[in-house]
This record gives structure tokens, C-alpha cells and sequence, in this order.
């Protein structure tokens, strides 16, 4: 077994014993090498960011939560190359870059067989140039779209008129190859498309933003048309929330906002 299938099967066999821990005596006779060569697997994975973790005192060793812990994935030859494109057109830019990368490490850790040489193949054909935008405005978009907080953004528009706004996130837009951020905007008191690579500047306020319907700002836009991507509808099939729960369309709130460019 080569040291990739062997991390991969590592996660699995502590996967299979949790809740309970496995030390590294039991896990090195599993896979027949030293304990050595185990704690350096182990310390790979923690790297990665598996959630490996070591047990301490009487009956310890090592465990995984296997509630952040995916199954096994099976994939062909064509979905591992497919995943290897979409991954490769990742830019610094681009919302989850570094989420990306990572997913991309652990997704070639764990494939074998056709679909590993397939992928590796594919990926040594794929070539990118480096993106220019800021991963520190990333990252706090990411932020406050994970955390439901307003951001404090200084932004250009299309003229290059510049200025500073309190948006309040709702998602994400992405079209002809740009990302944009769909938020309501306390400035201008609707909704508004701010492109990421506009931005100059982005921080957290810590303020708890209102729930806002994402549907609801695209409504009466250019984006109006938007529609989820195919390959996301499975994981985003949730009860839709209820417009009585965005404060933006209450009676007697703000009237239903049209997303326009961020000026």
C-alpha cells in the first residue's frame, strides 16, 4: 500500500472505531509498518486539516470526529478530471480560494486507482494565470456572508467614483467570469451588486446583519434571471425562508430593492 492509500485508509479505520480512540501500536500492526511511519502519517494529516486528534491518559491514542469527516467518495475518471478543472480555475480572487485548495488536497489524498491517474494527469495539462486581487477582501467577505455581519466596504464604481459603504452581505452572484457580492446597501437603502475586484477595502463590523432574501434583491435587476448553478441545487434543496423574515419586505419596511451596480 503506497503512503497516499495508507492516509486515506488511516482516516477510515478511525472513522470505524469512533467514538472510540485507536493507538498507534494498534493502527501500525493494522497497516504493518513502524509506529514511526504512523505518527508521521498522523501529523500529515493534521496538517491538512483532518480532524485527527491524540487522546490523552490511560486507554488513549488517536480519533476522528467523524461528524466533519466525510464517507468515501468513489469517483470515475471523468469526475476526477472534471473536479481538477473546476479546482484549477481557483484564483486568489476568487470567494474560497483557500477553502479550495485544501478541498483539492484532500480530494487527491483520497482517490486511487484510475481516477487518481486520471486526475494527476489532467492537472499536469492545466496551466493559470495568477490573479490580482486582494485575499484579505476575500476573506472578509467569505466572513461576513458565513457570519451574518455587516462589512464596511470603500468601493469603486464603473466611473471610478469612489466611496465607503455599510452593506449588509446576502450572497453571491457570479457572471461572464466576475464575482460579485448581493447585499443591501444602509447607503443607498436597497439592494446593490458590488463587484469583489471593485473593492479596495473590507472589514468586518461585527454587527449582526438582518436576514436578507436573496431572491428578493435580485428581483428587478439585471440579474433577475440569475438562477442557482445545477450543480448546487442538491446541496442548497433547504425550505426556502419566509419573505416575512426579511425585514426588507415586511409592511412598512423598505420596498422591494432592485440589485443595481454598486454606485
Amino acid at each position: 500500500m503506497n503512503r497516499t492509500a495508507r492516509l486515506y485508509a488511516l482516516v477510515e479505520e478511525l472513522r470505524a472505531a469512533a467514538p472510540r480512540s485507536l493507538t498507534v501500536a494498534v493502527l501500525a500492526a493494522r497497516f504493518e509498518v513502524s509506529t514511526r511511519t504512523v505518527q508521521r502519517d498522523l501529523q500529515t494529516l493534521m496538517e491538512a486539516g483532518v480532524p485527527v486528534r491524540a487522546v490523552p491518559g490511560r486507554g488513549g491514542g488517536w480519533s476522528v470526529d467523524a461528524g466533519t469527516t466525510l464517507p468515501p467518495i468513489h469517483l470515475t475518471a471523468d469526475e476526477a478530471s472534471a473536479l481538477t478543472a473546476a479546482l484549477a480555475a481557483v484564483d486568489a480572487a476568487t470567494p474560497y480560494a483557500g477553502a479550495a485548495r485544501t478541498a483539492a488536497q484532500k480530494i487527491t489524498a483520497s482517490m486511487t486507482g484510475p481516477a487518481s491517474a486520471a486526475a494527476r494527469e489532467f492537472a499536469a495539462r492545466v496551466v493559470a494565470l495568477p490573479g490580482h486581487g486582494d485575499p484579505a477582501i476575500r476573506i472578509a467577505v467569505e466572513q461576513g456572508l458565513a457570519d451574518h455581519t455587516v462589512l464596511r466596504l470603500s468601493y469603486s464604481d464603473a466611473a471610478g467614483r469612489e466611496s465607503d459603504r455599510l452593506v449588509e452581505p446576502a450572497g453571491l452572484l457570479t457572471a461572464d467570469g466576475r464575482w460579485y457580492l448581493i447585499a443591501w446597501c444602509r447607503t443607498r437603502r436597497a439592494g446593490r451588486g458590488f463587484r469583489l475586484d471593485r473593492i479596495s477595502a473590507a472589514t468586518p463590523t461585527g454587527e449582526r446583519a438582518h436576514p436578507r432574501d436573496l431572491a428578493g434583491l435580485l428581483r428587478g435587476s439585471a440579474a433577475a434571471g440569475a438562477g442557482r448553478p445545477a450543480v448546487l441545487a442538491e446541496l442548497a434543496a433547504r425550505p426556502r425562508q419566509s419573505e416575512g423574515t426579511d425585514p426588507a419586505n415586511r409592511p412598512g419596511g423598505p420596498a422591494r430593492p432592485a440589485v443595481g451596480p454598486g454606485r
